[in-house]
């Protein structure tokens, strides 16, 4: 049976190897021993040049620790919709703000994804992150000061600014119905 037959094309199988394997933490060399493989067997196959039997992706997938299935079907997306309005919500104790978490940092991944409002009046201040913590914002409607303490930036709809946040910083909104998306990146 050729592999168009059997529903798992080369490119499939290869670049679910590559994902899985980097996933692990783990090296060819140290993958093909735990499957009882040569190492230049898996890296063909991680080429997609090799052709693996049954018993091969199944020693791959115990080697990996994971389904059979998830080495010979494409990676499908995960999708996830949050609501406007729903989420996670945090309120600020002294000024009119709010931020609602809409995607934690992922595993292998280093940022945070947030919806954060405004009102005028008390502005936002902020204590200082972690070392190395940098924060991105788009400002979706309304006007801000935005960034660090001693020189936010006034922004717009649609402005971007990117800044320390492991340094004192502010949020103040100009406008009613203030706010923008922030990505925190850990560093």
């Amino acid at each position: 049976m050729s592999q168009e037959a059997a529903g798992a094309p080369l490119e499939i199988i290869a670049a679910s190897l590559r994902r899985e394997r980097t996933r692990a933490g783990l090296s060819l060399t140290e993958v093909a021993r735990r499957a009882g493989l040569a190492k230049s067997t898996l890296s063909q196959l991680e080429s997609g040049t090799g052709n693996p039997s049954v018993e091969t992706l199944w020693a791959l997938g115990v080697a990996l620790d994971v389904p059979f299935s998830r080495l010979v079907e494409p990676e499908r997306p995960k999708v996830r919709v949050v609501r406007a309005g729903k989420g996670p919500t945090v309120f600020a104790e002294h000024s009119d703000y709010a931020c609602t978490l809409l995607s934690a940092c992922p595993t292998g991944a280093r940022r945070d994804i947030y919806v954060v409002r405004g009102e005028p009046g008390t502005p936002r201040r902020s204590d200082p992150h972690m070392s190395g913590v940098v924060e991105h914002i788009v400002l979706c409607a309304g006007r801000a000061r935005i960034g660090v303490m001693d020189s936010p930036e006034e922004l717009l709809p649609g402005d971007y600014i990117c800044y320390p946040g492991d340094v004192p910083h502010i949020f103040e909104a100009l406008e009613p119905g203030t706010y923008g998306v922030e990505i925190s990146e850990y560093i």
